[in-house]
């Protein structure tokens, strides 16, 4: 199944299937009310009314409990910022307020001049789940989405703690929609092409078998410090070809169209645009 949050035309959002071009309401705000169900799938399955007036997509989940995020598990990204392999995934997180609608504009603060892109693969928890064996952690995938770690490299570099970059309002799309591990090669261990571009030039390629640590091993280990709950998501990290780590660097400019792909999870593509100086 494809779910996903869908903003109708009265403002408000709603949980919806996705099938092809049309969209099926599910009867409840968002994907995270849903995840919240224990027959989440079951409920999804049988709904058959059509969303009326729908006009675009919110952030699969608009308001995880928690957005817990990877650094440095692509081979190819460690190595390009010049640092060994993990024996442990490094974690941060990230707050409700920055995400945004695979469409949506992100915003460029006028306090950084480094916005760096970063596409990922999301990992969003259908069950709640307290340290995961390893069936246990792969059943409490609901499914992946599309997310682009969008990061402010001059403030992610001010200390040796990430968060104050990483976590910026409005500076993460999600989505458009989530895909249950059915429906994906290798199910809740996925193989899949990520491809993240910069104004129609390719600048991230890879393949989710380079990941160090994949999602089921993540559930096992983020499962085991804190218990996650249905709609949490966890963002797996980026591949090679970041902007700060080029010669010379490159960053996201008024204007750019960022676009994030992951085969069979669909495409976000948004504009970033400077915030106006207050």
């Amino acid at each position: 199944m494809k779910l996903a949050t869908i903003r109708t035309a009265d403002g408000r959002t709603r949980a919806a299937r996705v099938e092809g071009e049309t969209l099926i309401d599910l009867g409840l705000a968002d994907v995270g009310e849903l995840l919240a169900r224990p027959d989440w799938a079951e409920h999804a399955a049988r709904a058959e009314e059509p969303v009326a007036g729908s006009a675009g997509y919110a952030p699969v989940v608009p308001r995880p409990g928690k957005i817990v995020c990877v650094g440095l598990n692509y081979r190819n990204h460690i190595l390009e910022m010049g640092r060994e392999l993990p024996q442990y995934p490094t974690l941060f997180a990230k707050y409700p307020e920055a995400l945004v609608g695979a469409y949506d504009e992100i915003r460029l603060p006028p306090e950084s001049d480094q916005v760096d892109w970063e596409a990922e693969l999301a990992i969003v928890i259908g069950r709640s789940v307290r340290r995961a064996g390893e069936d246990e952690a792969a059943a409490a995938i609901a499914g992946f989405a599309v997310l682009n770690d969008v990061t402010m490299r001059d403030w992610q570099y001010r200390s040796p703690m990430w968060l104050q970059g990483k976590t910026w309002e409005g500076s993460t799309p999600f989505g458009p929609y989530l895909v249950t591990p059915d429906e994906l090669p290798g199910g809740s261990r996925p193989a899949l092409t990520l491809t993240g571009s910069v104004d129609g030039e390719v600048v991230q390629q890879a393949d989710t078998s380079d990941l160090v640590f994949d999602p089921v091993a993540l559930v096992r280990y983020v499962s085991t410090i804190l218990t996650l709950a249905p709609g949490d998501v966890i963002a797996s990290g980026t591949p090679g070809g970041v902007g700060h780590a080029r010669k010379p660097a490159r960053y996201l400019t008024d204007g750019s169209v960022l676009a994030t792909e992951i085969t069979g999870l669909g495409r976000s593509e948004v504009k970033a645009v400077a915030e106006p100086v207050t």
